[in-house]
């Protein structure tokens, strides 16, 4: 849905860039490459739940963390996905051998902490259909390479925000996504404690 490209570059600007800044609705509709009334029918809501507060000229988070809750409560993964195989190889390896993807979930936990709260058996990407090029499909086994249909706004990171992990995470049904979705959400609870309302 176009509307999560603005719920991912607003909670980008609170969570990865620490920005508590007044946003306007033109410069958010330029930079996630939508009509500015696709902007405000995302931000509707926020106002209703009192997430966002309007400012002359644009708006200002006050609480960043329900409109995280909000925003993984309505994604749905599963309408994303545009290929699932089963790679017969460590999640390491798998990690290594993909070509010019966008990491989320599990992996990019790991890249951004240097670290991970559980293990994990299954790499969740943004990507192309060029990936089946790579790995190719096997059907005979749980997949545990997932491709998720990316945007223009989304590929303008390496790795998936913060806010995008959390989400993706929320949706995926694993055991050890549970594991990882309770840390990082322990991880955000900190950065907002120094969040300026």
């Amino acid at each position: 849905m176009k509307i999560e490209r603005v719920y991912r570059e607003v909670l980008h600007r609170v969570l990865d860039l620490h920005s508590s800044e007044v946003i306007k609705q033109k410069e958010l509709s330029e930079v996630c490459g939508i009509a500015i009334s696709v902007v405000n029918y995302a931000l509707n809501p926020l106002v209703e739940m009192n997430v966002i507060e309007k400012k002359p000229f644009g708006f200002k988070v006050i609480n960043p963390k329900k409109m995280l809750l909000y925003w993984a409560s309505i994604r749905k993964l599963s309408k994303d996905i545009i290929y699932q195989t089963f790679a017969d190889k460590p999640v390491g390896e798998i990690e290594k051998s993909l070509p010019q993807v966008i990491f989320t979930a599990y992996t990019a936990y790991k890249l951004k902490f240097k670290s991970v709260p559980s293990d994990y058996g299954e790499v969740v990407v943004y990507g192309g259909e060029n990936i089946k090029e790579r790995f190719v499909p096997n059907e005979k086994m749980k997949p545990n390479l997932t491709v998720l249909r990316t945007d223009e706004h989304l590929k303008k990171f390496t790795i998936a925000p913060l806010a995008q992990i959390f989400v993706d995470l929320w949706n995926l049904n694993t055991w050890y996504a549970n594991e990882f979705v309770k840390v990082l959400e322990e991880k955000i609870d900190g950065i907002l404690e120094r969040y300026s309302y």
